[in-house]
């Protein structure tokens, strides 16, 4: 008697891979109100205290880099739900950290969390053909959208009634949950039980040496990096620019989540029919444009808390409708290295990050106002739209050679 052929895995559900990576995304935005109030309760400069930020993603590019190759090796789940576990361990170490030293040192382990943004994105490309996998990735980061839009409203509203340790608390509680999810419904989808390491570094080069990955991996680093600057800086600019209280810098920072929802609507409703590299330039030239406004107005000394979280709210529509593409269109390069080139464009995006928040950081003080926020935004949005122009006539000279 034959025995019966084993069936393929279920697929996870959307739901989990939404999880995934929205407990990173809580995880760098929820405590962001009570950055002043960290600093005062330490007894340190602002300027140590957003190294929580600009760190942590700076760790948070070197963890990206290696868990694509890893994942591509050993699977999809033992990465999950490893990271999910240090991060748990770190959440507690911060809690109970007893200066500012410590505290960063489990801030920085905390960061683990963000390899989901890198592993709910090769789930999609392992499940579904690369023409669908913008489409699909851009209903992920939709649904991801909403925690950077709930967050912040919610940790101003834990900082100001329990103090800013009752949003870790919040992060343990939620890592957990995920993890749970996870543990039930994460089942592997790395072709093959993975690829060998040693393979995986024979095909580097093709990767390395492909105009297209590299053109959208840079495209995608800048307009992220405008997204990471404001991060890094605008609970500076909310709070001693702008004069409002941690739970009203909670409430503003819902316009750039909202924007970023819908442009990842408008990736996933459209990106099949128009096409990724249209769908990108738009979306920077969007980034560029408001930015560019607020720039403008802020020199002229009329900048409010509207004009600011309002031009960042259509940045962050742009880079809805811009990163979903990029990234699928960085995973349709190699697609059995879909896990290592997500890696490494996440790692090139959230190391560009890391500098353009540190150096917000460095430049924003109490008589500079908004304008070096601004500025480095701004500039690194119109950049991005080099690089997907330099993709599109790169394509266009390999169509008329071909």
């Amino acid at each position: 008697m034959s025995s019966p052929i084993p069936s393929a895995p279920r697929r996870p559900n959307i739901v989990t891979l939404v999880s995934i990576s929205a407990a990173g995304a809580l995880s760098m935005n929820i405590f962001l109100p009570s950055l002043p109030a960290m600093a005062r309760d330490f007894g340190v400069e602002y300027s140590f205290m957003q190294l929580s930020v600009s760190a942590f993603l700076g760790v948070s590019a070197i963890l990206q880099l290696l868990c694509g190759p890893i994942s591509d090796r050993f699977g999809r789940r033992p990465v999950v739900l490893g990271s999910f576990a240090i991060f748990l361990l770190a959440t507690a170490g911060a809690l109970m950290a007893p200066n500012a030293g410590w505290f960063m040192v489990f801030r920085l382990i905390q960061a683990v969390i963000t390899t989901g943004f890198v592993i709910s994105r090769a789930v999609v490309r392992d499940i579904v053909p690369a023409e669908q996998a913008a489409s699909m990735i851009g209903y992920v980061t939709m649904g991801m959208s909403l925690v950077p839009m709930v967050a912040p409203t919610l940790g101003g509203m834990l900082d100001e009634t329990l103090g800013w340790r009752a949003s870790f608390i919040a992060m343990g509680l939620a890592g957990m949950t995920v993890m749970t999810l996870c543990a039930f419904d994460l089942n592997e989808t790395a072709r093959g039980g993975g690829v060998p390491l040693r393979q995986q570094i024979a095909t580097y080069p093709i990767l390395a040496r492909s105009q297209r990955f590299w053109g959208y991996a840079l495209t995608a680093t800048l307009s992220a990096g405008s997204f990471y600057a404001y991060l890094g800086g605008a609970p500076f600019v909310g709070q001693v620019i702008l004069h409002l209280s941690p739970a009203e810098v909670g409430y503003w920072f819902a316009g750039p989540s909202i924007g970023y929802a819908l442009g990842n609507y408008l990736s996933a409703r459209f990106s099949t029919r128009i096409g990724m590299n249209r769908m990108i330039l738009a979306g920077a030239l969007i980034c560029s444009v408001f930015l560019a406004v607020a720039l403008v107005i802020d020199l002229m000394g009329g900048l409010t808390p509207l004009i600011f979280f309002g031009s960042v709210g259509f940045m962050g529509l742009g880079n809805g409708m811009l990163l979903p593409n990029a990234n699928a269109g960085m995973m349709s390069v190699r697609p059995e290295l879909a896990g290592t080139a997500s890696g490494l464009g996440g790692a090139l995006a959230v190391a560009g990050g890391a500098g353009l928040a540190a150096l917000a950081g460095a430049l924003l003080h109490d008589d500079t106002g908004a304008a070096p926020l601004l500025v480095i935004m701004a500039v690194s949005a119109v950049a991005s739209i080099a690089f997907i122009l330099w993709v599109m006539i790169r394509e266009r000279q390999v169509i008329k050679r071909g």
